[in-house]
């Protein structure tokens, strides 16, 4: 499986942004992979940020980014997008995608920055 992310960049606090992901050479198909977004500052563990499941699409998210991000899945694009609102300073960071079926692949990862 492969994972490749997009969409990240530098933002003024306050802003947006939409980071994707896109899997190939996915062996099962896509709609039975749990689907995530994790983040990781230089020096921190990585943190789930939000994730949606295989089996009915519900999502959960950490804390600190409920109700300003939204993950959401495209399944006939093998894709997942985080629609991140209402950015800050703390939201910078390496965004990473993942997936998961009996075992777990990651991405490359995306940075996002946000500052003024």
């Amino acid at each position: 499986v492969q994972l490749v992310e997009s969409g990240g960049g530098l933002v003024q606090p306050g802003g947006s942004l939409r980071l994707s992901c896109e899997a190939t050479k996915i062996t099962w198909p896509f709609s039975m992979y749990d689907m995530s977004w994790y983040r990781q500052v230089s020096g921190k563990e990585r943190e789930l940020v939000a994730r949606i499941n295989s089996t009915d699409g519900v999502a959960d998210y950490a804390d600190s980014v409920k109700d300003r991000f939204t993950i959401s899945r495209d399944n006939d694009k093998q894709t997942i997008h985080l629609q991140m609102n209402n950015l800050k300073p703390d939201d910078t960071a390496i965004y990473y995608c993942s997936a998961k079926r009996i075992l777990t692949y990651w991405g490359q990862g995306t940075q996002v920055t946000v500052s003024s």
